[in-house]
């Protein structure tokens, strides 16, 4: 049955944008959630563990270029691993990118509620991250180029308050600091300390996660085969950069094992340098903010246009494909998105899986979706130079077939090690995975040519 209602996004994000959205998307990392590595590799071991994983997402990010700019469709993976091996590889990689940013936004909206309930005691969490997805719901549907600007324009702030941090606590900066009991408690490298820096890997990949959402506005990009390198290639350095200055900063400000248990580390990190009435630290925590909206905001945008791109290409009901008549939005994709959120958010207390909250969980299950998509990412690359040599690449990915051979190599190690960690989690993610690659074999529609090629 082909499409009867108008598919076409509206084409209004330039280079600037394209890298809020990049930093955006995954800045929150920079805030929270990275520190928890240090509990488990120690801040020697999880440096290597850093290390490594930066590495993978630069070539990574290197190689799937070379993807976005020859088929820049909002579906983004979803799109290339369809071109690439038919509507099983489409759903694979389609559905992974669904775990990893419907399943990452709750989280955040909790982090969003937990950092405002500090502020004001009486607001419940919950409520508050029901209001942010309301409101950045709302945001998203009046139309991508002001949620882009907003996007921008939080992202500016949040790195900006990430250098502040780094300026105010560099004069407490210590080697000896960072490194002690850096290998797991333990000041000295010994084979335990091997099983630290694998376990870590999920809080390093949080570090990056989801920066290739830019992807999904791919379709919505000024001139995207100029615009989107610029912003992907821009957007990783900036982001490895922050990654370890905010690392090496907050472990070599103090005790760093105080911090790596917390939510916050950077407002603790703070506080041990200039005290808790220092102007400065407020400063933190107020504008600290700016890095979970810049994240969740961004998230949002990527998840609806996935919903959108996989209902228009027949795997999920038509229904999600609708446009808004006036700000030419995907507001259905949107509003489904969030309605899945909010259900996790109201169940946090009431399911666990594996000893695990239930927001802890669905955070593993969103590390395996993005694991996954990266494989069959770079797996479409090697498939795609073989089948179409002919295709136009605007950018092609630099030290082929080395670079996208070693972020597949990494991505399948992290894969592993991450199921070794989190097996029950795993099997629930793959059950459910098979299950919806299954179901689309019975449930796809054929599409006409309203889908773009």
């Amino acid at each position: 049955m082909s499409q009867t209602h108008d598919v076409t996004l509206k084409k209004t994000l330039n280079t600037f944008h394209l890298w809020g959205i990049a930093v955006g998307l995954v800045i929150s990392g920079e805030y929270f959630g990275w520190s928890y590595g240090w509990a488990t590799a120690g801040t020697l071991g999880f440096l290597v563990t850093t290390t490594v994983i930066a590495a993978m997402y630069v070539a990574f990010i290197f190689s799937f270029t070379e993807l976005t700019t020859a088929i820049p469709q909002a579906g983004g993976p979803f799109a290339y691993s369809l071109r690439a091996f038919g509507p099983t590889g489409g759903a694979i990689a389609g559905f992974a990118t669904l775990f990893e940013f419907v399943f990452a936004p709750p989280a955040i909206a909790l982090a969003i509620g937990a950092y405002l309930n500090v502020q004001f005691p009486s607001l419940d969490p919950k409520i508050a991250a029901l209001g942010a997805y309301i409101v950045f719901i709302a945001l998203n549907i009046v139309g991508v180029q002001i949620a882009a600007t907003f996007e921008l324009f939080v992202t500016i702030l949040a790195v900006g308050e990430l250098l502040v941090f780094m300026g105010v606590v560099s004069p407490a900066f210590s080697v000896a600091n960072f490194a002690a009991g850096g290998w797991s408690g333990q000041d000295h490298f010994s084979v335990a300390a091997i099983g630290g820096i694998f376990a870590a890997i999920p809080f390093a990949i949080w570090f990056f996660l989801a920066i290739e959402g830019v992807a999904m506005a791919a379709e919505e990009a000024k001139n995207p085969k100029r615009t989107i390198p610029i912003a992907y290639i821009t957007g990783v350095l900036t982001l490895v950069a922050l990654a370890f200055g905010v690392m090496l900063f907050a472990g070599g400000s103090g005790d760093w094992k105080a911090l790596s248990n917390l939510n916050d580390p950077l407002p603790q990190a703070m506080k041990l340098v200039v005290g808790t009435s220092s102007g400065w630290l407020h400063m933190l925590v107020w504008l600290g903010l700016f890095g979970l909206v810049a994240s969740f905001h961004g998230i949002i945008m990527g998840y609806a246009r996935q919903i959108f791109a996989m209902s228009r290409a027949g795997f999920l009901p038509e229904f999600f494909s609708r446009l808004h008549p006036r700000f030419r939005t995907p507001h259905v994709a949107t509003i489904a998105g969030g309605v899945i959120g909010v259900a996790a958010i109201f169940s946090d207390n009431l399911v666990s899986i594996a000893g695990q909250s239930l927001t802890a969980s669905i955070v593993t299950m969103s590390v395996f979706g993005a694991l996954t998509m990266y494989i069959m990412s770079m797996l479409s690359l090697f498939k795609l130079r073989r089948a179409e040599p002919g295709l136009d690449r605007p950018f092609r990915a630099p030290l082929y077939p080395i670079a996208p051979a070693f972020a597949l190599g990494m991505a399948t190690i992290a894969f592993a090690a991450v199921i070794y960690f989190n097996v029950q989690i795993f099997a629930i993610y793959a059950v459910t995975m098979t299950g919806f690659v299954l179901l689309t074999r019975f449930t796809r529609r054929k599409i006409g040519p309203a889908v773009p090629a």
